[in-house]
């Protein structure tokens, strides 16, 4: 059925230590995000980009004032989005790294029960005191389940934003060591990759959809870093092994024929280390296949 859909783009690389992913936004819509939603029938507001400071600026500089640049951040995503979702509108957060989900899952959130359905190749579940690296980009699922910083826990006002029954991850395969031991004993329900294997992603994707029965709406937060790089190279962390071509599609088809999504994160874009905008496009490829995109 045709929505209203509002696309509001984050451009942030504060969350880890390469730059390039907060041009990502500009790449999805050099790619035809708006036109190609809107050939599907519906009606689509860009909302533009939110203010970010760059990493050298003396506001970003340095562990603490990162933090406090990126709760910045976060928090003014909830506070553009939060309306827009309450009213109904289909949002779409085009990043920059995964810490926006922090501020996106948030203004999901305020409307009232959600789900999140996690697609990654990493769980992003480690704290300051797990991450080998100490970026954030890699702790925002532990920090909406309301362990992380305080500042960031605090983001739209709810602590926590989320419980490990209402979230679900898929294409999981690369883990730290502590971080894995942080996952198996969260209750977060995990369809790694060997899951996607031996089960078929149309059996893990209506099986996530059932974890998350008793909530009646799902944020989708799709990191790009999940495909296998051969289909999507310009992404920061890459790792082998990833989720197919049509895997995706079928996923992306399979949530949206549920009518229960509301909202979709699109992140981990880097345009530098990508081949012709080819992740970018597949980017839209797959918004538009959760938004009614079908072959028949």
């Amino acid at each position: 059925m045709p929505r209203i859909v509002r696309i509001l783009g984050v451009p942030m690389d504060l969350g880890q230590n390469r730059r390039g992913v907060d041009t990502g936004p500009s790449a999805v819509r050099y790619a035809n995000l708006k036109a190609r939603l809107e050939k599907l029938g519906h009606t689509v507001h860009d909302e533009g980009n939110i203010a970010v400071p760059n990493p050298e600026e003396h506001v970003a500089k340095g562990s603490g004032r990162r933090l406090r640049a990126i709760t910045a951040v976060c928090q003014t995503l909830y506070d553009h989005a939060h309306p827009w979702i309450a009213n109904g509108d289909f949002t779409i957060f085009l990043g920059g790294d995964h810490s926006i989900s922090i501020g996106s899952a948030a203004a999901a959130a305020q409307s009232g029960p959600v789900g999140m359905i996690w697609i990654d190749a990493h769980s992003d579940f480690n704290t300051s005191e797990t991450s080998p690296s100490g970026n954030i980009h890699g702790m925002p699922v532990a920090v909406l389940v309301g362990e992380g910083p305080e500042s960031l826990v605090n983001v739209g006002g709810t602590d926590p934003t989320l419980k490990s029954s209402q979230i679900v991850q898929i294409g999981i395969r690369d883990l730290d060591p502590s971080e894995r031991e942080r996952l198996i004993r969260s209750g977060i329900h995990v369809f790694t990759m060997r899951h996607v294997d031996e089960l078929g992603m149309a059996a893990v994707a209506r099986q996530a959809l059932d974890r998350l029965r008793h909530l009646p709406r799902l944020h989708v937060s799709l990191d790009m870093d999940s495909l296998d790089p051969a289909e999507a190279p310009g992404v920061g962390t890459p790792v082998p092994g990833g989720l197919t071509y049509r895997e995706a599609h079928l996923l992306m088809e399979i949530l949206g024929d549920s009518g229960r999504v509301q909202s979709l994160d699109i992140v981990e874009i880097n345009p530098i280390l990508d081949e012709m905008n080819k992740t970018a496009e597949l980017a839209v490829e797959l918004a538009a296949s959760l938004l009614g995109q079908r072959i028949l």
